[in-house]
């Protein structure tokens, strides 16, 4: 729930009254520092490649990138990647020297911040700092009640960023659907950016089909931030870039936009997103050598553009159902290989970023929820800096529901809270607690000084789920998840209006760029 948003208190049963006593203690928002989870806390600890592994997908890599090479780059990148230090073959592929590689990563731009409109979701994405946040191109939006699915629409984008503006554990918003209802690519890709910015003041991730409409989409970027330089000492959109076609190719139209992106201050996530036993090798060590390779390629054409430019390493390893060749984005391949990317990013001490909780199912049911939560629990645990696809999406990215958006925060907050993991230090293990207990007080720890200053910052909460008892339960009326995530959905949506971009300059904006999101929907019913 957002920190400035509480719902109606609902009349409670009498056995419930001591539970709402001790949730209305914990409604004050704690500082950042004594929550039980917050954005950026370290991760690591689960680790699916040895040190030995690491070093040969590395080595594997670059061997792939000096004798095989990558095909079809534009003019424009073979000009500046050949300039760099790379060779343009006889057959038109571009190879790279093992040197060029390694010195393009030692001077590749480190921790640098992602920023938020608003400040304070500016994120550290570095060494092992873990975020979590949305992505996708679902083309349709799921009915969580009926299962059905209908087109994704721009009031619906717009929907998306302002619940997740509203969403403690979700850190970041990239488009989650398509604009379907905007035919035209130029007012799509404009429009996309327009929607997000203006539902949420977290970082935003957008992505171009032209460099035209990033060009245009920079100047609207200008005109919010109140400047180009201060677009430029405060970027809050980065670009999400498939820069590559795999199996080892360049696509044109993205490199000519991520030239753009670079150039025009503006961070860059370079995605390759190979699918493992389709557009990726079947074999999960040698998909993530081609990952790996096709994302140093990218990072010498980002700082041949623009040297120590800020880039993303975006291994998103995805997997086939190799019964049927369709991607298979719930799988424990899945988790294993965004997992194992969080390990090459860092190896390298680059910002990594990969996805996690792209569920094989069609309802935000069972199967959703246990494939989303031990995929983010492996990828989180293994530090990935960036976790991309995190709430939302059903059906291997083809569907996002607005109530599962909310059922997975809840998701990533537990995870997160293992993120966290148990402090174990002379306070901690204090037998005081202990000995009061057992030779004066009660026998039971419920009332204990320790417990109650522990209960908010060492103990996290559901927003969605239901901890009652089972006769609570029936009291309240046998809600299901979908019942009470609806719930909260609906106030959200009833009463969450971001109005960080004024009338004024909305007006604006609608006068000088196509904007198509009508502005009643902007507005509170």
């Amino acid at each position: 729930m957002s920190e400035t948003m509480t719902e109606p208190m609902t009349k409670s049963s009498p056995r419930g009254g001591a539970r709402d006593a001790r949730r209305a203690a914990r409604s004050a928002p704690l500082p950042d520092s004594l929550r039980p989870v917050r954005p950026g806390m370290r991760g690591g600890a689960y680790k699916p490649l040895s040190d030995a592994d690491v070093l040969k997908i590395h080595n594997a890599a670059l061997d792939a990138l000096e004798h095989i090479g990558l095909a079809d780059a534009p003019e424009s990148g073979i000009e500046l990647m050949t300039k760099a230090g790379a060779k343009l073959t006889d057959t038109g592929r571009l190879i790279f020297p093992r040197a060029l590689i390694e010195d393009t990563v030692a001077n590749a731009a480190r921790n640098f911040v992602l920023h938020g409109q608003d400040p304070k979701h500016d994120m550290e994405p570095w060494g092992s700092n873990v975020y979590f946040g949305t992505a996708g191109a679902a083309v349709s939006m799921v009915n969580a009640q009926t299962g059905e699915y209908r087109d994704s629409t721009t009031q619906d984008l717009y929907n998306i960023a302002r619940v997740v503006d509203t969403l403690e554990h979700i850190h970041f918003f990239q488009r989650s659907v398509v604009c379907r209802d905007l035919d035209i690519p130029r007012e799509m890709d404009f429009n996309t950016t327009y929607a997000c910015v203006s539902g949420t003041t977290k970082h935003v991730g957008a992505s171009w089909v032209s460099p035209e409409h990033l060009e245009e989409t920079l100047k609207m970027l200008h005109v919010i931030a109140g400047g180009e330089d201060k677009w430029r000492a405060r970027p809050f959109v980065s670009q999400s870039n498939c820069f590559v076609v795999p199996p080892m190719k360049f696509a044109y139209d993205a490199c000519k936009c991520l030239e753009v992106a670079v150039r025009g201050g503006m961070p860059v996530l370079l995605l390759s997103a190979g699918q493992a036993g389709a557009t990726a090798p079947a074999s999960l060590a040698t998909a993530l050598v081609q990952e790996t390779a096709e994302c140093l390629a990218g990072l010498v054409y980002v700082n041949a553009i623009k040297p120590k430019a800020p880039a993303m390493f975006g291994t998103w390893c995805f997997v086939s159902d190799l019964r049927t060749g369709a991607m298979s984005g719930g799988s424990p391949e899945q988790a294993l290989l965004s997992a194992a990317s969080a390990q090459m990013s860092r190896y390298y001490d680059l910002t990594g970023a990969t996805a996690s909780g792209m569920s094989d199912s069609k309802m935000p049911d069972g199967q959703a929820g246990f494939e989303k939560a031990y995929n983010h629990a492996l990828v989180g645990n293994a530090g990935a800096n960036l976790i991309y696809e995190s709430a939302g999406m059903l059906a291997s990215l083809l569907g996002f529901s607005l109530e599962s958006l909310l059922i997975d925060n809840d998701i990533i907050g537990a995870v997160q809270r293992t993120i966290r993991g148990i402090e174990v230090n002379d306070e901690t293990l204090s037998l005081d607690t202990i000995r009061d207990v057992c030779l004066t007080g009660p026998g039971h720890y419920l009332g204990a000084p320790q417990t109650l200053q522990l209960m908010q910052k060492d103990y996290l909460y559901p927003q969605i789920a239901n901890r009652s008892s089972p006769n609570q339960w029936v009291e309240q009326g046998r809600p299901s998840l979908i019942e009470t995530a609806s719930k909260k959905l609906q106030f959200i949506l009833d009463s969450h209006y971001p109005s960080h971009i004024s009338p004024a300059m909305d007006a604006q904006l609608r006068a000088d760029f196509p904007v198509r999101l009508a502005r009643e929907a902007m507005l509170p019913k």
